[in-house]
Order: structure tokens, then sequence, then C-alpha cells
């Protein structure tokens, strides 16, 4: 038996494009959740229902949502490695993003909870989906053992993040991912 009101599908992306919306326009601090819900056409209830917090709505509305796609089973660590970091990069890629992620980080950090519910959701999520990647890999027996996940995770994110929003050179011409693969892979490889 499901309890609650059933969720209206049009609001979470109605929300979500009002996030965007409002990034671009306003940026992170002007971008509340009173002026979501008003861009969006739905009351603050709807969105509170959804995310607790406005970091964490901008975070599923910019970068991904709690619920991720599974890896890609490529049937090879080094496949695995490059569709990870397509992901990565395709979620950290975007105007948006750039105007709400200093703040962000910062909301994040101030508040224990709020960054404690973050390593629940949405760096746990992204971590397991690491296992099974790492796990697929030692059961092919292209690692002796799993890796550190998190290890792991920091060996894959970092790059990415550093070069989408730190640096300011044009990615390579062969693609940021592609570039990355050979020697990300190399890392996790000597991280196992």
């Amino acid at each position: 038996m499901v309890r609650g009101r059933p969720r209206e599908e049009g609001i979470d992306d109605a929300v979500r494009e009002a996030v965007r919306a409002l990034l671009t326009e306003t940026g992170y601090q002007r971008c509340t959740i009173d002026a979501v819900a008003a861009r969006a056409g739905v009351g603050k209830a709807a969105v509170y229902r959804r995310w607790r917090s406005k970091a964490e709505l901008v975070f599923a509305a910019v970068i991904h949502p709690v619920e991720l796609e599974p890896p890609a089973d490529t049937g090879s660590l080094r496949g695995d490695v490059v569709a990870v970091l397509e992901v990565i990069q395709s979620s950290l890629d975007s105007v948006e993003l750039r105007q709400a992620l200093p703040s962000l980080l910062a909301d994040v950090r101030a508040d224990p909870v709020l960054e404690a519910r973050f390593g629940e959701v949405f760096l746990g999520r992204e971590r397991g989906y690491l296992v099974m990647m790492l796990d697929r890999a030692v059961a092919r027996g292209e690692l002796a053992r799993r890796p550190d996940p998190a290890l792991v995770h920091a060996i894959l994110l970092g790059p990415v993040l550093t070069w989408l929003h730190l640096f300011t050179e044009t990615p390579p011409s062969g693609g940021l991912a592609a570039s990355l693969a050979s020697p990300l892979h190399a890392a996790v490889v000597a991280s196992a």
C-alpha cells in the first residue's frame, strides 16, 4: 500500500527547470526555495516533500538526482573507467553548476547535518556504483582485490572537477574523459 499523495511527475521537472533558470539568472544565493516554487508554479510544500534543503535541491537539479543509473558494464575496467568519467563530466559541465558550486559546497560544509545527508544520499550512491564497477573488475581478474572505494571516487572525480571548475584551458581535443582514461585507469589499478 502506498501512503501519502502520489507524486506528480511534472512537478519534479518544473522545479528542476526553475532551479536551472534561477541559477543562470540570479546565482545561487538568490535561488531560494520561495523563488523556485514561484517560478515552477508549485507550493513550497511540494518542493520540501521532494528535497530537504536548497543545497540538496540544487545538487539534484544540476549535478544528478538521488537515483542514478548503474555504471555501464563495458566488459573491461578501462572501458568502465571511461564510461564513469563521461558521466562525471556530463554531470559537472554546466553553466548552472559553475554559478552554484562554490556556494553549494560552502553550504554543505557549514552544516554537519547537511554534510552527513550529502555523504549518505549523493556520495554514498556514487560510491556504491563504483563498488559495482570495481567488483566486476575483480571478478574478471583485472584487479586482485577491490581498492578503497573512497580513493577510487577521488581518483575519478578530482581531475574532472579540477579541469572543469578550476582550470581555464579548453578540454583536450580528444575529449576530457578519453584523455584522462589511461592515467586514471592506471591509478585505479595501482590502488588495488
